[in-house]
């Protein structure tokens, strides 16, 4: 059990049945009244998130997550398969498992299954991936000035928006959180 006192970002807790992990929390003492904690909850399994009101010093019961490392073999058929690093077992997850992991998911990358109680529950990319540029247009000289940006597809199919100066054949930087260019490589 843990204290919603104890709250800090990342924590996991149960609540109505379902795993979510803290993502913001604010305690708020009232003058009139008990102090109460507000708190910003992200779904595991689905990624919604929600806002809660707990009482100062409720308990929730704490959801212990388990990461194994995985490196992802390939894709067939919408099957998924990752190999344990430590045991080489080999896991197949269909596509609705992974959220949007497959739009940065390359062969031979390593990546972090979650599990809750024997369950996968979800997969946890690198911050930041390289992925090579497969079709953008040119960018036009002259057209700097603004900051200008072009959407660019790349090799795993996801459409980024990029700066003009990047062209087809170029590795960059994307962020797996957000979905945006970070840099070239």
């Amino acid at each position: 059990m843990i204290s919603t006192n104890d709250f800090h970002i990342g924590v996991t807790v149960e609540v109505d049945g379902d795993i979510w992990s803290v993502v913001d929390f604010q305690h708020v003492k009232p003058g009139k009244g008990s102090p109460f904690v507000r708190a910003k909850l992200k779904n595991i399994r689905t990624g919604n998130v929600i806002e809660r009101t707990f009482d100062a010093g409720e308990k929730l019961p704490r959801a212990y997550l388990e990461r194994r490392e995985t490196q992802f073999l390939y894709e067939a058929d919408g099957q998924y398969t990752f190999m344990d690093t430590e045991n080489y077992e080999q896991t197949t997850l269909a596509r609705e498992q992974l959220g949007n992991a497959p739009l940065y998911l390359k062969e031979n990358m390593t990546v972090y299954l979650t599990t809750y109680q024997g369950q996968i529950v979800g997969v946890e990319l690198p911050n930041v991936v390289e992925l090579k540029v497969v079709e953008t247009e040119p960018g036009v000289r002259g057209d700097t000035a603004t900051g200008g940006r072009k959407p660019a597809k790349l090799e795993t199919g996801v459409v980024v928006q990029v700066p003009l100066f990047v062209n087809e054949g170029e590795v960059v930087r994307v962020d797996t959180r957000t979905g945006e260019y970070v840099e070239r490589a």
